[in-house]
C-alpha cells in the first residue's frame, strides 16, 4: 500500500505552524552540552542551538546545571521566547517591553512637537502601564509582540469590564486607547491585523454617577473641614471656586500663586488642554491661603504635600478623593452620589446661579465653548430672551 502524504488544498502542511520548538536536552558524551531546538524564521525550519558547559568542572556539577538551564529555557519557550528569532529580529518578533518603551517615547516627542495634549499622553501612558501590570500579574504570553493579538485584547477588555466592575465608559475609553496603540503597531509592521478589529465601543454610555452638592450638604461639609482640616478645605476650594481638576492641581507651587494679580498660574505641561492658564483667586480663597500660611514656606514647595500642607514633594493625585471618601463622605454620611469631583460640577452651576456672566464661568472653568459651559445651567434659571418675546414681524 502506498504511502499516504498529509496536504491540505495541495500544500504540505507545515509542521511548524504546530511545533515551534522541542523541549531542551542534556548531553553529556564527548561534549556537554543543552541541546535546544526551535523554529528559525529566517530559514523556515527548526534549528538546533547549543550551550556548551564543558568549562564546568566535574560530571555532577555539569548535570546540575544542565537541569537548571534546561528548566529555565523550558519556562521562556513556554512563554514564547524563541532564540532565534532574537538573532534575525524582524519587527514582528520585536520583545513587547521594548516597542512598549519606543511607544511611550513617541508620545512624549508628539507632546513635544504639538501633535498631542499632555493629558491625552498621560492617559495612554497610564493605560499602558496598567496593560503591562496585567500581563505580568496574570502571566499573558506576550514575550513578542507579534502576540498581541485581538484574544488578548478581548480577555483585557473583560477584565476591566467584569473583574474590575469598571462601567462601561472606563471600557469605552479603554478600546479607543487601544485602537489608538493598535494603529502604532500596525504603521510600524509590528502586527500584521489589527488586534482589536471587530471590537467596538458602546453606544449606551453610563451616567457619570454624581451629582451637584445642594447648599445644604456644603456648609455641612464646610463646617466640619473648618474644625478638622483646613488644609482640605483649601483642596475642595481649589476644586469647588476655581475649577483645577485635581491632577493639575497637585503641580501647583507657592511661587505659582500671586496675591498682587490675584491670580495662579497653570502649566501646561500638566493641563488637560496642554495650555498655560490664568485662574482667578477669589478674595475668600486668598484669605484662606493666609491664615494658614502658605507663603511661610519656600516659594519652590507644591501647595499640596503630606497631610496637604506645603511642601518639597507632592501629593498624589488618588490621595484627594480618597481622603474625601473616608472622612468627608463616610464620616459625615452624605450621598455617595456626591463625589470630590462634584465640587467642580457645584461650583460652575452655583456661579451661574448667582447670574455670572457665561463668558466669564468660561474662562474660570476653561471650556472649549460656551456651549460647554451652559450645560451647566439649571433648568429653572434659564428664561426666554426679552428681545425676541417683544418682536413682531409683519408676516
Amino acid at each position: 500500500m502506498p504511502k499516504k502524504t498529509l496536504s491540505f488544498n495541495g500544500n504540505q502542511l507545515d509542521i511548524q505552524r504546530i511545533v515551534g520548538w522541542k523541549p531542551p536536552v542534556f548531553h553529556q558524551a564527548s561534549e556537554c552540552y543543552v541541546s535546544v531546538t526551535a523554529y528559525d524564521p529566517s530559514i523556515g525550519k527548526m534549528r538546533m542551538k547549543k550551550i556548551m558547559l564543558g568549562h564546568i568542572k566535574g560530571k555532577r556539577q555539569q548535570r546540575i546545571y544542565g537541569m537548571e538551564i534546561i528548566k529555565k529555557l523550558t519556562e521562556k519557550l513556554l512563554n514564547g521566547w524563541n532564540p532565534w528569532v532574537e538573532v534575525s529580529h524582524p519587527a514582528e518578533y520585536a520583545l513587547f517591553s521594548d516597542v512598549c518603551t519606543k511607544y511611550e517615547a513617541y508620545l512624549n516627542k508628539l507632546v513635544k512637537e504639538g501633535g498631542i495634549r499632555p493629558g491625552t499622553a498621560r492617559n495612554y501612558s497610564i493605560k499602558l502601564t496598567f496593560l503591562k501590570a496585567w500581563v505580568n500579574k496574570n502571566k499573558i504570553n506576550i514575550t513578542y509582540v507579534y502576540q498581541f493579538d485581538k484574544t488578548v485584547v478581548a480577555k483585557f477588555l473583560d477584565y476591566i469590564f467584569v473583574e474590575r466592575n469598571n462601567t462601561l465608559r472606563t471600557r469605552n475609553n479603554y478600546v479607543g486607547w487601544l485602537k489608538s496603540f493598535s494603529r502604532y503597531l500596525m504603521e510600524r509592521n509590528y502586527v500584521n491585523s489589527d488586534p482589536t478589529l471587530g471590537i467596538r465601543t458602546t453606544t449606551k454610555l453610563e451616567k457619570k454617577g454624581r451629582n451637584v452638592i445642594p447648599d445644604d450638604v456644603l456648609v455641612k461639609i464646610k463646617t466640619h473641614l473648618l474644625q478638622t482640616n483646613k488644609h482640605f478645605l483649601l483642596v475642595c476650594y481649589m476644586l469647588h471656586y476655581l475649577f483645577i481638576r485635581p491632577h493639575e492641581m497637585i503641580f501647583i507651587k507657592i511661587k505659582d500663586i500671586s496675591l498682587k494679580n490675584k491670580t495662579v498660574i497653570l502649566s501646561g505641561n500638566y493641563t488637560k488642554n496642554g495650555k498655560d492658564s490664568v485662574i482667578t483667586l477669589p478674595n475668600h480663597v486668598i484669605d484662606l491661603l493666609q491664615e494658614l500660611k502658605i507663603f511661610s514656606y519656600p516659594s519652590d514647595y507644591y501647595i499640596f504635600g503630606k497631610k496637604f500642607r506645603p511642601g518639597v514633594k507632592k501629593i498624589s493625585e488618588g490621595y484627594l478623593s480618597k481622603y474625601w471618601h473616608i472622612e468627608v463622605q463616610e464620616k459625615l454620611g452624605i450621598d455617595k452620589s456626591y463625589k470630590f469631583y462634584s465640587l467642580k460640577d457645584t461650583g460652575i452651576t452655583n456661579m451661574i446661579k448667582a447670574h455670572t456672566d457665561l463668558l466669564s464661568v468660561r474662562d474660570q472653568a476653561r471650556h472649549s465653548s460656551v456651549s460647554v459651559t451652559n450645560v451647566y445651567t439649571p433648568s429653572e434659571i434659564k428664561k426666554a430672551n426679552e428681545q425676541i418675546t417683544d418682536y413682531e414681524g409683519v408676516f
